[in-house]
């Protein structure tokens, strides 16, 4: 059912208390026989509950209660009866020349005309009084809304900790992905890979220097044979491929600084491989046989405190 103006007027005002007594009356009888207002009224007290949430007891003054009290008193004490004031005397009579129609000597004068005077009719200034009044009760629920929503708003911007769990926003939660970067090679630290085959004991020791990342292979048991060579090799799953390290010397010690291009990541987790070439190294740059010695590095001499371990 459309409810007019009026009607949701004074729903609206019923639920926020400011009906005098006869009006209630009117809106009370109204929700007895239409249970469709019986729903406006709920949705403006539903809508007005908010503004009780949000504000907080407030214990009054104890002066207020004195002047309380001192009314009451005052209230009960007998009245004084109340004095009208008299009424004004009445206007004196026109002066007989202004009279229209002077009736002739010794003729009967006509009994004069007595005209009521007019009745103002105060219907419309009561009915205007009246939704005056509404309205004025209309824009004062206006203006309390409003400003419970700007309050509502302030604290869901600056402070929303103090509203309900109700109506309290919803944390936003954004994920950041944080790369940490690989761990680098300790500048003092030195690093040993053991190269040996399956059959145990080194063939090589390969040192790394973690500050030059330049790297030595030292000949321990290996011996290569007539028109070959031994290749180092560089494997790790980051590479699409092995990475020739170069040709390992005839001499005792070879040293290159080959590992200087790679990723800390790469050269630590790597495993270290020998193969058996043909006379200064395979010519494709890649092996052309299976490794026969491996192995992967290990830190013999810590570094500086403030590097990041292995």
């Amino acid at each position: 059912m459309a409810y007019s103006e009026d009607h949701i007027a004074l729903a609206a005002e019923y639920a926020l208390g400011t009906l005098d007594a006869e009006e209630r009356t009117q809106v009370e009888t109204m929700m007895a026989v239409d249970t469709e207002f019986v729903g406006v009224v709920q949705a403006w007290e539903l809508r007005l509950a908010s503004l009780n949430q949000m504000v907080g007891a407030v214990e009054p003054r104890a002066v207020v209660w004195d002047n309380i009290k001192a009314a009451v008193f005052r209230a009960s004490e007998p009245q004084l009866p109340l004095v009208l004031p008299e009424p004004p005397p009445p206007p004196p009579p026109p002066p007989s020349s202004l009279l229209a129609d002077e009736p002739e000597f010794g003729a009967e004068a006509a009994p004069a005309e007595i005209v009521p005077p007019p009745v103002a009719d105060d219907g419309n200034v009561i009915a205007l009084a009246s939704r005056v009044k509404r309205w004025r009760g209309i824009a004062s629920a206006a203006s309390a809304i409003a400003a419970a929503l700007l309050l509502m708003l302030g604290l869901q911007i600056f402070q929303p900790d103090a509203l309900p769990e109700a109506i309290r926003p919803k944390p936003r939660i954004q994920t950041v992905e944080v790369k940490v970067p690989a761990p680098a090679l300790a500048p003092s630290a030195q690093y040993v890979a053991l190269l040996q085959g399956p059959s145990g004991g080194p063939a090589f020791i390969m040192t790394i220097d973690g500050a030059t990342k330049n790297f030595t292979v030292r000949k321990v048991g290996a011996t290569a044979e007539p028109g070959k060579s031994f290749e180092l090799w560089l494997i790790s799953d980051k590479l699409p491929q092995p990475r020739s390290l170069g040709v390992i010397g005839a001499g005792d010690f070879t040293a290159a600084p080959l590992l200087s291009g790679y990723d800390p990541d790469v050269i630590n987790g790597a495993t270290y491989a020998v193969t058996v070439e043909q006379a200064g190294g395979s010519p494709s740059g890649q092996p052309t046989s299976a490794p026969i010695f491996t192995g992967k590095l290990i830190e013999t001499v810590q570094g500086s405190p403030t590097a990041p371990p292995r």
